[in-house]
């Protein structure tokens, strides 16, 4: 079984997995030909000229390993590819394994959450000043980023300082916020009245509602 054969397996899987839009190419470095091809985006059959000149330059990511480099089709389609060495035991190339991934369907689904994650205008302040769980969700939503953590994971000090924040920001003094906070907080609203008190406790002068 000579190296294509051993590697065909292996080049297969990884077309299938990526398919459609990876194409999988095994060169012959001694012929200087395609051995092999799966899902064949360039139009490129077994037998063409390798051009393996290609990896002339661009320096390895590790031994014999080259890219993520960028490549384009002529159609005008952008390709992130990876190339490998493969050698065999007196360290001569015996083939190289190559990736081609058509980024289009990654470049637009980026495009599309970017355009989609950005705000294009302000809050409407006539449609939400007086809306105070959205000051508790911003609150709590920054409070979670900024210490890379999630709501179930808030340890009772954590839970402490959000709920003085929220105090501090008159959340407490509008009408039926305790139920709200608990909900945002994921406890129940004994827990809240326990940790404003406590909050409250280490803050005397603390406004009451």
């Amino acid at each position: 079984m000579d190296v294509f054969e051993r590697l065909a397996p292996a080049a297969e899987a990884m077309a299938r997995l990526l398919s459609p839009h990876a194409e999988v190419v095994l060169h012959d470095p001694v012929t200087g030909t395609i051995a092999a091809i799966w899902n064949p985006m360039s139009g490129r059959t077994i037998g063409d000229p390798s051009l393996l000149s290609e990896l002339d330059g661009i320096r390895p990511a590790s031994r014999d390993v080259y890219g993520p480099y960028p490549k384009s089709l002529a159609d005008g389609r952008r390709l992130s590819s990876v190339s490998a060495v493969i050698r065999d035991a007196s360290g001569h190339a015996e083939a190289v394994f190559c990736v081609n991934v058509d980024r289009t369907a990654f470049d637009e689904a980026a495009r599309f959450l970017a355009a989609f994650a950005a705000p294009t205008t302000e809050q409407p302040k006539a449609l939400f000043e007086n809306d105070w769980t959205e000051t508790l969700n911003d609150l709590v939503g920054e409070y979670v980023r900024e210490h890379s953590t999630q709501l179930d994971n808030l340890s009772k000090q954590d839970r402490l300082v959000l709920v003085g924040q929220l105090d501090a920001a008159g959340i407490f003094t509008q009408r039926r916020s305790v139920p709200v906070v608990a909900r945002a907080l994921r406890i129940s609203r004994s827990a809240v009245y326990q940790l404003l008190a406590e909050s409250r406790k280490e803050t005397p002068d603390a406004r009451t509602s």
